[in-house]
């Protein structure tokens, strides 16, 4: 095998053979295939794209790199959920115990943050204790004994995938479609599902700015889950503003546990619910009202939260630990109006240069750093009322950094329009049921 020459070819937009990309994933899986060639080969696969058939073979590759699952022997449906990537999406955190209390079994393989976006698995390290490192057997355990665990990609379950997406997230070929297509389904088909729901985000803060595009990527993962006999569905989603109250690590796993237990923002918790009783209604083949009605008597019950604090125990983590900013520094409005607009991306890109995400591949992170929002989109505010709360963490905040967050929230004189949280689904007979 020739790199050079398979990158050239990618390059110029010709195909690759079936044999050829499973021999280059193979490569880099064992560390045969050196980061600068696979950078190339990213960046050409970023600009040229990969066809159907080369989308699928890359998939598989990347599966085959490592072990698959058998979690059958459970006894429960097993089916899992995946988000594309946003600002403020802790949805993961809530929605895995809230499906395990409604009788599934959720195999969360999740990533560390990825560009500008919060990563699931650096949420729940900010927990002191939590290990996403579980081996096969352990995480097979945990499973059985509480529902749910979430890990992160290992050596083991898509090792092919762990390097690539940490090659992705400092090359700039993160919104690449079919490099999204298999690193998603790699993951989830490596966990041996029965259902799989896709949260597609759609907007400035999210990696599908279009409708076009998020419907696209949709289509793609839909087709390969459904190749492997996985039910698939996927829910496409707004993403120009936070999702809930909270951005960073710590602050994020606070604001899950306020909407397991009832409180919370009311738009992030109806995202919660619907997205959860689309994987009850695939893993357990209900119509959707009866799913959602399951939902809410787990979340009203408390049982979804019982099963999130017994997943983090599990996992070795301490809930009551979880670290504390070192101080909060107000953002105030400097006119009258209402906000507008709240820029995702603004906010997203500012914290991660403040220490709350990384920069290149392995930076350590600290967990304390956040925003709080204060006001959100539509609030009326006066000079000098609180826009937001700036969390600090050990490293001092430097004053550009307050400025470009307290610029991301504009202010008019008229209020914004209404927007939807939830554009469409795709991949379901029926939305008849879903609460749109």
């Amino acid at each position: 095998m020739h790199v050079p020459s398979l990158i050239a070819r990618k390059r110029d937009g010709q195909r690759l053979g079936d044999d050829e990309i499973r021999a280059l994933i193979h490569a880099y899986a064992i560390g045969d295939l050196p980061e600068e060639q696979m950078s190339a080969l990213a960046m050409a696969v970023y600009f040229r794209g990969l066809d159907d058939a080369e989308t699928a073979a890359w998939t598989s590759a990347m599966l085959r790199s490592g072990e698959t699952l058998d979690l059958h022997g459970l006894g429960r449906p097993v089916v899992d959920k995946h988000s594309t990537g946003g600002v403020g999406d802790k949805v993961s955190l809530i929605l895995a115990p809230l499906a395990a209390a409604c009788g599934l079994t959720v195999p969360m393989v999740s990533g560390r943050g990825l560009g500008h976006t919060g990563g699931t698995i650096d949420k729940l390290e900010a927990i002191p204790g939590f290990s996403a490192d579980l081996d096969a057997a352990a995480f097979t355990r945990v499973l059985g004994d509480v529902g749910c665990a979430i890990i992160g990609a290992t050596d083991k379950i898509a090792p092919a995938d762990r390097r690539l997406y940490a090659l992705r997230d400092v090359t700039g070929t993160v919104p690449s479609i079919p490099l999204i297509v298999a690193s998603i389904m790699s993951k989830k088909l490596a966990e041996g599902l029965d259902g799989l729901v896709l949260d597609v985000k759609v907007g400035r803060a999210a990696f599908m700015t279009t409708l076009e595009d998020a419907r696209e990527l949709a289509r793609r993962m839909i087709a390969t889950g459904r190749a492997m006999g996985v039910r698939t569905a996927a829910m496409l989603t707004r993403m120009e503003e936070p999702l809930g109250l909270m951005v960073g690590n710590a602050c994020e796993v606070e604001e899950a546990v306020d909407i397991l237990e009832g409180r919370g923002p009311a738009e992030l918790a109806r995202l919660c619910l619907e997205q959860t009783a689309l994987m009850v209604h695939l893993g357990l083949d209900i119509p959707l009202d009866d799913a959602h009605l399951r939902v809410a008597t787990a979340l009203d019950s408390g049982r979804g939260r019982e099963v999130f604090g017994r997943m983090v125990h599990a996992q070795g983590g301490n809930l009551d630990a979880l670290p504390q900013p070192r101080e909060e520094r107000v953002l105030r409005a400097t006119q009258a109006g209402f906000v507008s607009d709240i820029d995702g991306y603004a906010i997203a890109t500012t914290l991660v240069k403040m220490g709350a995400g990384r920069q290149k591949a392995g930076a350590p992170i600290d967990p304390r750093i956040g925003l709080r929002l204060v006001a959100t989109r539509g609030d009326r505010v006066e000079v000098g009322d609180p826009l937001g709360l700036v969390l600090v963490g050990d490293r001092p905040v430097q004053d550009d950094h307050v400025e470009a967050l307290a610029a991301a929230f504009a202010i008019a004189d008229a209020p914004p329009a209404e927007v939807p949280s939830i554009y469409e689904v795709v991949g379901l007979e029926s939305q008849s049921a879903l609460s749109l």
